[in-house]
C-alpha cells in the first residue's frame, strides 16, 4: 500500500530563507507518511499541488500579519512573513473543500483559525485579561511544561485517551475567538486556547504546543496525534 504524502509548510525568514525543524519531518516519517516541504511563491499552483497531497501539516514559526483579521500591528508583534501568510490560507481552503486532513501546530493553529474567520492575540502577555502561565518555556522541546484540559467527546480526547495531559510550550501569540465549524477542544489552566478542531470535517486539528518535538522523543500522546493524522490521510 502506498504511504500518504503529507505537504509540510516551513518557517520563512523575511520571505528570503526557508527553514524547518527536522522534528516535523521525522514525526511524519515515524507515523508512516512521506513529508514533502511546500515553499512560498507557488500561489498560482496551490490548487494543483493540493490535489496531489493527502494531508497538510501547518508548522510553527514567526508571527502572523494582524491585518488578516482586521487589526494593525501591536508593539509586541514579532517578525512576519507576508509570503507565508498568503500561501497557507490558500492551501487551507483547498484542503477543507476537499475534506483532506489538516494538522496545525503552534503558528499553524493560529493561521487555521484566522483563515476560517477567527482572530488571535498578537501578544498574550500584554493583551490577555488574566495572569498567565509561562508559555515560552525555559527548557528543551521534550520538556512537558504545563497541563492541557481536554474537552470530553472531542477528537483530541479520542486520541489522547485522557481528560488532561502535559505539553511543551513556546509561543507569545494565541487563538482568541474561534468561529464555526471550529470548536475549542483543549485549554490551559489560565484560559489560553491550546487546541481547536473542526466539527464539519473528517480530520482538522490544531494544537498550540509542539507535538513533533515530543513525538520524536517517545511521548505517547504526541505519537498518537501524528499517527491518527497520517492514518486519516
Amino acid at each position: 500500500m502506498n504511504k500518504p504524502i503529507i505537504g509540510v509548510t516551513s518557517h520563512v525568514e523575511l520571505d528570503y530563507r526557508h527553514s524547518l525543524s527536522n522534528d516535523y519531518v521525522q514525526a511524519v516519517i515515524q507515523a508512516g507518511g512521506i513529508p514533502v516541504i511546500i515553499p512560498i511563491g507557488i500561489d498560482g499552483d496551490v490548487s494543483q499541488l493540493a490535489s496531489k497531497i493527502d494531508g497538510l501539516l501547518l508548522t510553527g514559526g514567526g508571527d502572523i500579519d494582524p491585518t488578516l483579521f482586521g487589526e494593525e500591528p501591536h508593539p509586541k508583534l514579532g517578525t512576519i512573513s507576508p509570503g507565508r501568510d498568503q500561501l497557507e490560507p490558500a492551501f487551507i481552503k483547498e484542503m477543507l473543500i476537499a475534506d483532506k486532513p489538516i494538522l496545525a501546530i503552534c503558528r499553524g493553529i493560529q493561521i487555521l483559525n484566522i483563515t476560517l474567520g477567527g482572530d488571535m492575540y498578537q501578544d498574550i502577555y500584554s493583551q490577555h485579561e488574566t495572569q498567565l502561565l509561562q508559555h515560552s518555556q525555559k527548557a528543551n522541546r521534550s520538556h512537558l511544561a504545563h497541563f492541557v484540559k481536554v474537552k470530553e467527546g472531542s477528537l483530541l480526547a479520542s486520541i489522547a485517551g485522557a481528560a488532561e495531559f502535559k505539553v511543551n510550550t513556546d509561543h507569545h501569540q494565541a487563538v482568541r475567538h474561534v468561529p464555526y465549524p471550529l470548536d475549542v477542544s483543549g485549554v490551559a489552566s489560565d484560559g489560553i486556547i491550546e487546541a481547536i478542531e473542526s466539527t464539519g470535517h473528517s480530520f482538522v486539528l490544531g494544537v498550540q504546543w509542539h507535538p513533533e518535538g515530543l513525538a520524536v522523543n517517545g511521548d505517547e500522546i504526541a505519537k498518537r496525534i501524528f499517527a491518527r493524522f497520517v492514518e486519516s490521510c
